[in-house]
């Protein structure tokens, strides 16, 4: 069982996570995670912060000399920023100044419910935990996910494929290959035309003072069939999936495969025919058995089937305005505008790295829950058998 915590809020000191269930013998090393940090910083449209914060990670527990130990992995993203927030946002009484109180909770965040739920009089004690600049130090423990999945041939990619209702149009080309063309993008967009679109979008929401949503796709590629499980509601691959896509800040909506397009079409143009063909092992496949289409996206029954994992998010636009929407103080009960925090214009480019790191969070824990193991060496092992298994099959 692979879980983690994540502590810190956005103008504190620092972001941590504590990775537990991580086997040995993994490859970590910081300049891994610093890339996938680096490109959560990335995308057009973002804010102010982004010149600020240089997110690296400081790897404190749990890696000797590049590999995992078995033992509680510590990551830690140090907030740049802090150096301005230290007594604003000190843990000391003694620095306590009502004055700086945010009483005006803005419209789509987690302010105002925020603050009845936990009873707070002061926005900020929300605003600073639900932030998505948690997401930083998500994306260091996906990286982390990701480098345990590399070892077994798995990867997970992605790209926008969206923004502010401009829609890219996907080339057909292997995935890789797709990932590719996103990467050297600023919009983490495989289609040169709809990027050009889409910056042009933000220049205009950004001038009038608006923000900008999008969807994002993430892909996984090299998965065995049977992670995941139909036997109980809380095991199934998609469930446990969608849940972490939608533990992201500000994301929607999710679908799987083709998702909301399945139920506008008879079930003759949804489900995937199956075909077996011996040969496909003499070429390298791990199997027999293959689909000549993907609309389920890689999932049947809660399990994963052997096929790429398609997965999308709907991200809503940042409810941070700088043409702010209408509030009330929640101490005069007077109606005001808004209290604008620095904000992006469009953090779709960034919510796709994340998207990236909860899922191969969660495919992480998925296989080794299949898979399990307490080194590296072991769950080889364990893998291996059950690829012979399935082989002929």
């Amino acid at each position: 069982m692979l879980r983690y915590l994540t502590a810190g809020e956005s103008h504190g000191p620092q972001l941590t996570a504590i990775i537990e269930g991580m086997p040995s013998g993994i490859p970590l090393i910081a300049e891994n995670i610093n890339h996938e940090l680096a490109r959560r910083q990335q995308g057009y449209g973002r804010g102010g912060r982004m010149l600020i914060e240089k997110d690296t990670v400081e790897i404190l527990s749990g890696v000797r000399w590049g590999e995992t130990l078995a033992s509680p992995v510590t990551l830690v993203v140090k907030n740049r920023d802090w150096e301005n927030w230290s007594e604003k946002m000190s843990p000391l009484a003694e620095h306590r100044d009502d004055s700086l109180a945010v009483t005006r909770p803005r419209p789509g965040h987690a302010d105002l419910s925020g603050a009845l739920k936990y009873d707070h009089d002061d926005v900020r004690n929300v605003l600073e935990r639900s932030s998505a600049r948690e997401t930083a130090v998500r994306v260091a423990v996906g990286a982390a996910a990701k480098s345990l999945l590399q070892s077994f041939g798995i990867a997970v990619g992605g790209f926008v494929s969206e923004v502010g209702g401009v829609a890219a149009q996907c080339p057909d080309l292997a995935l890789t290959d797709i990932w590719a063309l996103a990467a050297r993008s600023e919009m983490f967009c495989c289609d040169a035309i709809a990027e050009q679109d889409m910056k042009r979008a933000i220049d205009t929401a950004k001038a009038s003072g608006d923000t900008l949503g999008g969807v994002v796709e993430v892909q996984v590629t090299g998965l065995p069939p049977g992670l995941g499980s139909y036997v109980q509601w809380d095991r199934k691959l998609d469930a446990r999936l969608a849940m972490a896509l939608m533990s992201i800040q500000a994301i929607k909506g999710v679908e799987v495969g083709i998702g909301f397009e399945s139920a506008r079409r008879p079930g003759s143009q949804v489900h995937d025919e199956l075909f077996r063909n011996a040969a496909r092992l003499e070429q390298g496949a791990a199997w027999a058995y293959y689909r000549s289409s993907n609309n389920a996206g890689g999932i049947e029954g809660g399990m994963s089937n052997g096929e790429p994992l398609l997965l999308r998010a709907a991200m809503k636009p940042i409810p941070t305005l700088y043409k702010p929407l209408r509030s009330v103080d929640m101490r005069s009960h007077e109606p005001f505008e808004a209290t604008v925090e620095r904000s992006d214009t469009c953090a779709v480019p960034a919510a796709l790295v994340v998207a990236e790191a909860v899922v191969a969070i969660e495919i992480a824990n998925a296989f080794l829950e299949k898979f399990g193991g307490d080194s590296l060496v072991e769950i080889r092992r364990n893998y291996e058998g059950y690829l012979e298994q399935i082989r002929n099959a």
